[in-house]
């Protein structure tokens, strides 16, 4: 089976029928796609468990998958969203000093390329500030709304373009 849109988006519509060949098949292409994925965001040794994270939250997530749209925009948001939050592991990581596990030379490299804090600072001010408050301490855009003196949807916006930035500074490193 070749993974692309069409295909997958029959596989999905078929799975949430309860097709089971169909879901097995959907979770293999799935699998191929997100390896490429998360290949180019992160180091090889956690692509794994990147891949695995955004396969059950695929699972969790079935349901609210519309036959009207594309899939491959859907499976790469829950993607990006699962390697945000390995990045704020990671970021929780090094702010706690858990130095208890040898790290590498190689390691500490990729942990100081993927840093979200160097990623934000790369970010305007207003998309980094957005981000922060939404994605990673977790307030509501209401919340972030009041906090940046910006419109909710103004709020929106800025986490979109700050996200599909991350995106390309991730790539490009």
């Amino acid at each position: 089976m070749s993974i692309d849109e069409p295909s997958l988006a029959r596989l999905m519509a078929a799975s949430q029928r309860g097709d089971r060949a169909a879901y097995r098949a959907l979770l293999g292409d799935s699998r191929k796609w997100l390896e490429r994925y998360f290949a180019r965001r992160s180091a090889p040794h956690q692509i794994d468990d990147l891949v695995q994270e955004t396969l059950v939250s695929m699972h969790r997530k079935l349901a609210t998958w519309d036959p009207s749209r594309a899939f491959l925009p859907w499976l790469a948001a829950i993607a990006r969203y699962r390697w945000i939050d390995m990045l704020r592991r990671q970021r929780d990581e090094a702010e706690l000093g858990d130095n208890d596990a040898a790290i590498g030379a190689e390691d500490d490299a990729v942990h100081a390329r993927l840093s979200i804090d160097h990623l934000l600072a790369q970010l305007p001010p207003a998309q980094a500030q957005a981000i922060s408050l939404v994605k990673i301490k977790g307030a509501s855009i209401a919340e972030a709304s009041q906090i940046c003196g910006q419109s909710e949807s103004l709020v929106k916006v800025n986490i979109h373009r700050g996200l599909r930035r991350l995106a390309q500074l991730v790539e490009s490193e």
